[in-house]
């Protein structure tokens, strides 16, 4: 049987924690598992791939640090590690679609609405207007108020 992931996008948005904090209490509610996606921004240093390619190892790095970092507030919240997704594409729609065909096991897509405005935030503006398409796959997206603290967020989960 396979365990469900919940899948929360690792930027550096203040409204992260809310979505990574929701995340790991459904996940231990329901005995599944955390997945944090990290999108990379394609390094366009076209002169000499020598130098595009140290580029792209120096943010892919950059990005695995970033990561081990969101792996503490996991394991605090979770008592496990979260499974890391690092994919080079500058959209993060096409990263999450890609990352939603490679794994059966991503149920759920968790995000944030931005803190403290009437405007949702860029990915949350997107999928509310163009809808959610990721490919043959359907999943549903939790959308977590980004200012919620984090004992709202234990009530709800």
């Amino acid at each position: 049987m396979s365990t469900r992931k919940f899948l929360v996008i690792a930027d550096d948005s203040p409204e992260f924690s809310a979505a990574l904090h929701y995340a790991c209490r459904r996940a231990r509610s329901t005995g599944g598992r955390v997945a944090l996606l990290r999108v990379l921004e394609p390094a366009e240093f076209e002169h000499w791939s020598g130098v595009r390619d140290e580029m792209q190892r120096q943010l892919r790095a950059e990005a695995e640090a970033v990561l081990q970092r969101m792996a503490g507030q996991v394991m605090a919240d979770l008592g496990q590690s979260p499974e890391f997704i690092i994919m080079e594409h500058g959209d993060t729609k096409a990263a999450i679609r890609a990352a939603v065909a490679a794994d059966p096991d991503i149920k759920i897509l968790i995000l944030a609405a931005a803190a403290g405005g009437r405007d949702p935030g860029p990915l949350v503006a997107s999928i509310a207007r163009d809808g959610v398409s990721w490919g043959a796959r359907k999943i549903p997206v939790t959308v977590v108020p980004g200012d919620l603290t984090r004992e709202q967020i234990d009530d709800l989960a």
